[in-house]
């Protein structure tokens, strides 16, 4: 009986380990491109996926939209909205969608997703924002815990992407 309770506990515990290391594999299935934000306050990105690689630039933007277009291991080959590519770890990155406020002038925010809803406030070309999948041209956003609608075309970030879920 002992023997028997012992041979379950050890088939489960492998069965545990396997999972543990199927799941970051399966994170890497994800179709490219898609939409990351920066994880911290202070990101760097690298020359190369290693951090035995110099920084070339360091990003000091929370939550800053980046495009993931490549994988290697534990590292994302990312795209920033002026071109910018370089290599940043996975672990730096969170896949939650945010925006960044794009253009020339303020962009409205407004109470619903049309041009004809009430302008609730304007939002600087640079502000970060947290963002829903965008439909019919219209981003439900929340900056700052303030929330409304942007027209997508304001919003770099807003894309729809291959591998995004």
């Amino acid at each position: 009986m002992k023997g028997f309770r012992f041979l379950i506990a050890f088939g489960f515990a492998l069965a545990l380990a396997a999972a543990a290391a199927v799941s970051p594999l399966r994170a890497q299935d994800r179709a490219l491109p898609y939409w990351a934000a920066l994880r911290y306050e202070k990101v760097n990105m690298r020359v190369g996926p290693s951090a035995e690689y110099p920084v070339t630039w360091v990003y000091q933007r929370q939550g800053m939209p980046v495009k993931v277009v490549r994988i290697r291991e534990g590292w994302r080959l990312v795209e920033d909205h002026e071109g910018t590519q370089g290599w940043i770890s996975a672990s730096q990155l969170d896949l939650a969608r945010a925006g960044l406020v794009i253009g020339s002038g303020l962009a409205d925010v407004r109470a619903g997703p049309s041009d004809a809803a009430a302008i609730s406030w304007r939002a600087q070309p640079g502000v970060v924002a947290k963002i829903k999948p965008c439909r019919e041209g219209w981003c439900e956003v929340d900056i700052a815990g303030r929330k409304g609608w942007m027209s997508a075309a304001r919003l770099w970030g807003s894309e729809s992407l291959p591998g995004d879920e």
